[in-house]
């Protein structure tokens, strides 16, 4: 056992060291500026769900964690498409919730921004048009940004909320 706890103290620390969060911190502070800037108070969002696999989703959650830190940031989702001022809407949208999709988005209040996140959100993925599916949420509604990947990381969702809000802005 000794000899362990000596090869231990030998090597040191060989894990790699943290990320660095200015990326992170710099872009959450920008937001929140732009957003203040843009709306004079906090976003909020809707997300709406179209039918996607749910992996746009935990990205989407792992915003409010403490390393993201969506709330800090001056944003907030709300339950009502009537409170929102952004839809983040994943996944390719099924016939299913074509009709729910349209009356979401009506039900927001202008200015409304529009993100769809994604590759199923911006193109229909992998699932394209078909039977089931419309495609893309631009075939539904007007899509002010697409954030594309399979899924997206939490900071690709957060710059392109964040190119939304400029694009309003500007």
């Amino acid at each position: 056992m000794l000899h362990i706890l000596r090869r231990i103290a030998a090597t040191g620390i060989v894990s790699e060291p943290l990320p660095e969060p200015a990326d992170e911190a710099t872009l959450a502070a920008r937001l929140q500026r732009d957003i203040l800037a843009t709306l004079g108070r906090a976003l909020t969002i809707r997300h709406v769900d179209a039918g996607s696999c749910n992996g746009c989703e935990l990205e989407i959650v792992a915003l409010g964690n403490p390393y993201y830190n969506l709330e800090g940031a001056g944003i907030r989702f709300v339950a009502s498409p009537r409170h929102a001022d952004l839809l983040l809407v994943t996944g390719p949208v099924s016939k299913h919730m074509t009709a729910a999709l349209q009356r979401t988005y009506d039900a927001t209040p202008e200015p409304k921004l529009v993100v769809a996140v994604g590759d199923c959100g911006c193109t229909g993925g992998i699932f394209g048009e078909s039977y089931a599916t419309t495609g893309g949420v631009a075939s539904v509604i007007p899509v002010d940004v697409a954030v594309p990947g399979c899924p997206p990381t939490p900071i690709d969702i957060l710059r392109g909320i964040l190119a939304a809000v400029n694009a309003r802005q500007a």
